[in-house]
């Protein structure tokens, strides 16, 4: 499989702020590759360069394809963090407007994508409403669609499911995946990492401006190991925390995560809660995608918190 895109060890300063700070990855053809970091990690910066919208102050991006007649930028559907809305325009008057900017001019092929798109997402009864006039989740359906409507071959989402519903979570992640099966290329960037497990190929973790960790999910959690423990319960688990075999705990509702010592023997775990809880679930397995993105990113703040 081949990459089509190559960044490489791009920096982007602002003022006194290095926003990127050296980063290099490489977005293989044809996957769906997950870019996650905590909010200014330079996500958002470092997708705006490989956009055009911003120049790096030094590295490069590649475009590893031949553009033909299409320009770059024209191949690339970019859906931003921040919505481009023109709020008074009728939703087709608008998908209509945003396709002809991509050199898609109103004729019976685009009026039929829109048709299309308006299904798949459930907006056919909206068609003639004001972008005003629609709910949060459904104007970003509709920025979705504007990005998809000229075809792109390189789709760059930033935080796609924002303001969506469980329900409208789930048709998105479908769609991408749809799309990876008629061989487009995702470049996803997201703080949510349930749906980055779910979805991406490839991780990408970028903290403070560079790049930390990558791979596929599974040579990630590799390098955690398997030492941890999955259980899900009935009963007040809160004193797993205090268990001397757990360096660490995750704890919500009727679900744990159990980062065990070295050496643990989790049959001693098991023993030491059989007594307290009614045991659903005891499994032995590498950790969440959220628990490493926590290990590598955010445990200074979480300590800060603890001590505050």
């Amino acid at each position: 499989m081949t990459d089509i895109l190559a960044v490489r060890d791009v920096r982007k300063t602002f003022g006194a702020v290095r926003a990127v700070d050296g980063v290099s990855f490489t977005v293989r053809r044809g996957t769906i590759t997950g870019l996650l970091g905590r909010n200014g990690a330079g996500k958002t910066t470092t997708i705006r360069m490989i956009t055009g919208i911003f120049m790096p102050d030094s590295g490069s991006i590649e475009w590893m394809a031949d553009t033909g007649d299409r320009q770059f930028r024209d191949r690339i559907g970019y859906l931003p963090e921040e919505r481009g809305l023109y709020r008074q325009m009728k939703l087709v008057e608008l998908l209509l407007f945003l396709a002809e900017i991509k050199g898609r001019r109103p004729g019976a092929d685009v009026r039929k994508k829109i048709d299309y798109w308006l299904e798949r997402f459930e907006l056919t009864d909206k068609r003639n409403a004001k972008v005003e006039e629609l709910s949060k989740g459904n104007q970003q359906k509709v920025q979705l669609i504007g990005t998809l409507l000229h075809d792109p071959e390189l789709i760059i989402l930033d935080e796609p499911q924002s303001g969506l519903d469980p329900v409208n979570m789930v048709l998105v992640r479908n769609l991408l995946h749809d799309l990876r099966q008629e061989g487009k290329t995702i470049l996803l960037s997201t703080h949510m990492m349930a749906e980055a497990e779910k979805m991406a190929d490839e991780l990408i973790l970028i903290h403070r401006g560079q790049v930390v960790l990558e791979g596929t999910l599974d040579q990630i959690r590799t390098q955690f190991g398997k030492n941890t423990l999955h259980l899900d319960f009935d009963g007040n688990g809160d004193f797993l925390r205090d268990l001397p075999m757990v360096r660490k705990a995750a704890i919500h509702n009727n679900t744990a995560e159990l980062s065990l010592t070295e050496g643990a023997d989790p049959q001693q775990i098991l023993e030491a809660v059989m007594p307290r809880l009614r045991i659903r679930r005891f499994e032995i397995a590498s950790p969440s995608l959220e628990q490493i993105f926590i290990e590598k990113v955010g445990t200074e703040t979480l300590s800060h918190e603890v001590t505050r």
